[in-house]
């Protein structure tokens, strides 16, 4: 008996793959590297081989080849050409370098512009992975080279904390998956790694109720029932301080009835204690993070 085929709208093949449809379509229209069926009133159905192609497609990406070489690659029946570069100059170098000189004149109209032009083209987790996060490093690493060089950094976080922001709200209200709660504890100030992982977890499917960064452990409990949360992500940069350690984190262990992720540093600095403590480290890489937090959403750790 032949097998009926499953299709997919394009929101749905966007929470599968984290490709927005922004994307998906700059890819049916530039490339040709999609021909999604069609309904009657024009509406894009995607099949399975299709979502598999577009996780091919992305794991190529993610391995720093440019979305021209991977859609020769295809064509050429040649997959295995993955972690080749262009012959020319690394396409992420360019970017970043464009973008630093945007940076260094204070310019956000063309920082704006080229921020688009590259999310036209490639998944947000592709982005901040090979071009986002080299350049936070960077400006972090060099501020004392230029008269401007904290003033840089101050610009381009700020930048970024609007565009994140801007996009976290609007795919947190499209998707339909597991409630989960996202903060990082007291003492913990740093945002700029949540939201980016944020953003690429809230295009995976999860729905984020984000409390953002210096929040009391001890109300998550409560929180968590309000929301009807499955699952709570602590986001732990930096050392945490002695109170949360060894009073705060594990009361809320103790307290919860839904798994508690930790991700950033301190998880894998301290994966072995959190492990034995009954939370769940998950690293500081975001796809793989993903797949932790979705293992333990399911298995009910």
């Amino acid at each position: 008996m032949e097998t009926q085929a499953h299709y997919y709208p394009i929101r749905n093949v966007a929470e599968i793959t984290g490709v927005n449809p922004v994307t998906l379509r700059a890819w049916e229209r530039r490339y040709g590297l999609l021909q999604p069926h069609r309904t009657d009133s024009g509406h894009r159905l995607y099949s399975d081989d299709d979502i598999r192609l577009i996780q091919q497609v992305t794991t190529l990406l993610n391995e720093g080849q440019s979305i021209s070489q991977v859609v020769r690659s295809l064509k050429q029946g040649a997959p295995e050409a993955a972690g080749i570069r262009e012959d020319n100059a690394d396409i992420w170098e360019t970017h970043r370098a464009r973008m630093l000189e945007a940076i260094g004149r204070f310019d956000e109209r063309t920082l704006e512009q080229a921020y688009q032009e590259i999310l036209g083209l490639y998944p947000i987790d592709t982005v901040n992975t090979l071009l986002i996060r080299p350049l936070l490093q960077h400006l972090g690493n060099c501020w004392k080279q230029s008269d401007t060089g904290i003033a840089q950094e101050h610009f381009f976080t700020a930048y970024l904390r609007k565009k994140l922001g801007a996009r976290l709200h609007h795919s947190n209200l499209q998707s339909h998956g597991p409630r989960l709660i996202l903060c990082s504890p007291s003492g913990e100030h740093h945002e700029l790694g949540m939201l980016l992982f944020a953003v690429t977890a809230v295009s995976h499917g999860l729905r984020l109720v984000m409390l953002g960064p210096d929040m009391p452990l001890s109300e998550l409990t409560a929180v968590a029932d309000a929301t009807a949360a499955e699952g709570v992500i602590l986001s732990m940069s930096t050392r945490p301080s002695k109170k949360v350690v060894e009073q705060e984190l594990p009361a809320l262990i103790g307290a919860l009835d839904i798994p508690l992720f930790i991700g950033g540093q301190y998880a894998v600095t301290h994966a072995r204690e959190l492990a034995a403590a009954g939370a769940v480290p998950v690293g500081t890489d975001a796809l793989p993070a993903l797949r932790s937090i979705r293992a333990g959403l399911h298995s009910g750790t």
